[in-house]
C-alpha cells in the first residue's frame, strides 16, 4: 500500500516508518523537516500542517491508499486532516487514554466511557476525535487509536512525580527517590517500537474500520515501575512517599504531569484492539524495554546528572522531619 504519514520523526512516529517498511509498504511522511532524519526510500514531503491551505493542496495533488495522523491536536486539525484527504481508503488518528482524564470510578477504562479530560493536550485531543466520530457515522474509513504513555532511548525513562530523567542518575548514586501517595497509583506503559508496530499493524485491517481503541500495555503501579528500573540498573533505594497536596505545594518543576496524570490510576482496557488486530499485542516486558533504552542512553553517554535537583532532596528531607 501507499501509505502517508503525517509526523515521521516523532517517538512513535520513526517506530511506525521502520514497521510499515518491514510490512512492504511504500512510505511518505509530511512533516516540516526539521528534526530528525527518515530511512532510505521513505518520500518526504516537507510543510506545515498549520498553514491549511497549503498543507490540504499539497496532499489533495497525492494519491495514497491510507493515512496515520499523528500530529493532529485539535478540532481544526482534525478538519482540516479529512478536508486533505477526501475518500481515502483508511485514515488512522493518534489519540490518547488522556481525554478519559482523571475517572477511574471503575477499572479498567473501556473506550466507551466519557470523555473528561483534564489537560489543554486532552481537551484537543478529545475535540479532534469529535470531528473524526462525525466522519465515522458519515462512513468514514477512520480508526481512532489512543495510546498511554510511551517510552523510548529519545525520551528517556519516566517517573511519576515530574518531567525528570535525572532520577537514573539518582539511582545508581544511590539516593532515595519521591514517589506520590506510596507510588500505588497504575499506569500502563509501552516502549515505542511496540506502539509504533500496532499502528502499522493496523493500516489495512478491515476490523478496525470506523472504531476506536486503547493502545496499551501491562498495569503496574508506580512503585512497581521504579523497582523495576531499579533491577535494571542492579541498584535498589528508598522509595520516599508524600501525599499530592504536599507535592503540589513543593514546587517541583515539570510536576504537572503527575498533578494531571501520574498520581491518578490510568488502567485502560486494550482487550478489543488485541482482539481485532493481534499483531498490534505489545512483545516488550516493562523490564526488557528499560534495558533496551538504559543500554542506548549509555551507549550515547546522555543520562542527565541528578546534582543539580536540589528539589527532591529538599522535599525528602522535609517528608522525613
Amino acid at each position: 500500500m501507499n501509505v502517508l504519514l503525517i509526523g515521521g520523526t516523532g517517538t512513535i512516529s520513526t517506530w511506525i516508518v521502520t514497521h510499515l517498511i518491514e510490512r512492504g509498504h511504500a512510505v511518505t511522511c509530511f512533516n516540516r523537516g526539521r528534526s530528525g532524519s527518515l530511512p532510505e526510500g521513505v518520500r518526504q514531503l516537507i510543510g506545515d500542517r498549520s498553514d491549511r491551505a497549503s498543507f490540504e493542496s499539497a496532499l489533495r495533488a497525492e494519491r495514497f491508499d491510507a493515512a496515520i495522523d499523528m500530529i493532529c491536536f485539535t478540532a481544526e486539525d482534525a478538519a482540516s486532516t479529512l478536508r486533505a484527504l477526501p475518500g481515502i481508503g483508511h485514515l488512522v488518528h493518534c489519540s490518547t487514554v488522556c481525554v478519559h482524564g482523571q475517572s477511574s470510578d471503575a477499572l479498567p477504562i473501556d473506550e466507551s466511557r466519557p470523555l473528561r479530560p483534564v489537560s489543554w493536550y486532552a481537551r484537543g485531543k478529545a475535540d479532534a476525535e469529535a470531528v473524526l466520530a462525525v466522519a465515522q457515522a458519515d462512513g468514514a474509513q477512520i480508526t481512532i487509536v489512543r495510546p498511554s504513555t510511551t517510552f523510548s532511548a529519545r525520551s528517556g525513562l519516566l517517573r511519576q512525580v515530574a518531567r525528570d530523567t535525572s532520577w537514573i542518575d539518582r539511582i545508581r548514586k544511590g539516593l532515595p527517590l519521591l514517589v506520590c501517595d506510596g507510588g500505588l497509583a497504575l499506569h500502563q506503559f509501552m516502549h515505542a517500537d511496540d506502539a509504533g508496530r500496532a499502528f502499522a499493524a493496523i493500516i489495512g485491517e478491515s476490523a478496525t474500520l470506523g472504531r476506536t481503541y486503547h493502545l496499551v500495555g501491562p498495569a503496574y503501579a508506580w512503585a512497581e515501575h521504579h523497582r523495576t528500573a531499579m533491577r535494571v540498573l542492579g541498584r535498589e533505594v528508598e522509595l520516599v512517599s508524600a501525599p499530592l497536596r504536599r507535592l503540589a505545594a513543593g514546587d517541583i518543576p515539570g510536576f504537572d504531569i503527575c498533578e494531571n496524570n501520574f498520581a491518578h490510576h490510568a488502567f485502560f482496557d486494550g482487550a478489543k484492539l488485541a482482539r481485532d488486530c493481534p499483531a498490534a499485542r505489545p512483545r516488550l516486558t516493562l523490564e526488557s524495554a528499560m534495558r533496551q533504552v538504559v543500554d542506548e542512553l549509555d551507549a550515547q553517554r546522555r543520562f542527565p546528572s541528578a546534582d543539580g535537583n536540589a528539589w527532591e532532596d529538599r522535599l525528602i528531607a522535609a517528608v522525613r522531619n
